[in-house]
């Protein structure tokens, strides 16, 4: 084979492997398109309603053992940061003799910051405000508290404790520097159920008219269990008692500090 005919044979070849390139480029599938997930926002929203049997707050029936309606929004920012705010009927203003006109309505509002360490060990601080809305009648003062509050937690055991800088703590007078002690224990049998216990101390500062507050100190506790199902909700039943002095907590009639039992269902979204 003479040169000119290999320079030949060469440029064909060469120009048979460009055109059959060329043709797989063009017949070549496009890569996939990358989807790009936007941002997650640094902050969650999340609210509750439930149904309970009764509302107890520091072992007090508040609805003289009859059903709550209960439910709230939390917004809380990866900075720690957290804003809130609850509320429930009641009836033990209105039970009392007190109220004038409405007092059936607890509303809280509360916000602070909180931090986990090590997914066991964290802090909570922060303000809450209980407030009554309604009017009162003579003689008798505005159930209107603001509390100051500091947790800790270790896994599934916390404890918080919360001073009163209102002077008439839950229409207590001359109340002001009045505490709570609240020792919570949630204790996970399996993934959705929860052994739950708790203890609380209330103690009041100051007097009424010459009579020691001390005589509203009292202690609470109570045992229960909860069991998380499909879809957030959470089902749950505890038992709860005080010490309190009968002479002091009866209200219409009735002991708000008895033991008592409390059945519940929570929604959470």
């Amino acid at each position: 084979m003479s040169v000119h005919t290999r320079i030949l044979c060469s440029a064909a070849v060469l120009a048979t492997g460009l055109m059959f390139n060329a043709a797989q480029a063009q017949t070549a599938p496009a890569p996939a398109a990358v989807e790009i997930k936007p941002p997650e926002p640094p902050y969650t929203l999340t609210g509750n309603v439930g149904i309970f049997s009764q509302y107890i707050f520091r072992g007090l029936t508040q609805t003289d053992a009859k059903p709550a309606i209960q439910g709230g929004f939390d917004f809380a920012h990866e900075s720690g940061f957290y804003l809130g705010t609850w509320l429930s009927n009641i009836s033990w203003i209105s039970d009392s003799g007190a109220c004038n006109h409405g007092c059936s309505l607890e509303w809280d509002i509360y916000g602070g910051w909180k931090h986990t360490w090590n997914e066991d060990w964290g802090l909570d601080v922060g303000v809450l405000q209980y407030y009554y809305p309604g009017s009162y009648n003579p003689g008798f003062s505005s159930a209107n508290t603001t509390e100051l509050y500091i947790a800790g937690s270790w896994k599934w055991l916390s404890l918080k404790f919360s001073d009163s800088v209102s002077n008439k703590t839950f229409g207590v007078p001359d109340s002001s520097g009045t505490w709570y002690l609240d020792l919570t224990a949630t204790y996970p049998l399996t993934e959705q159920w929860n052994l739950i216990g708790h203890a609380g101390r209330q103690e009041y500062h100051g007097n009424n008219n010459g009579v020691d507050n001390g005589n509203l100190d009292y202690t609470d506790w109570k045992a229960g269990v909860s069991y998380t199902a499909t879809g957030n909700w959470t089902f749950g039943a505890f038992w709860s008692d005080t010490n309190a002095n009968s002479s002091f907590y009866t209200i219409g009639g009735k002991n708000i500090g008895k033991s008592t039992g409390t059945v519940y269902v929570q929604k959470t979204f």
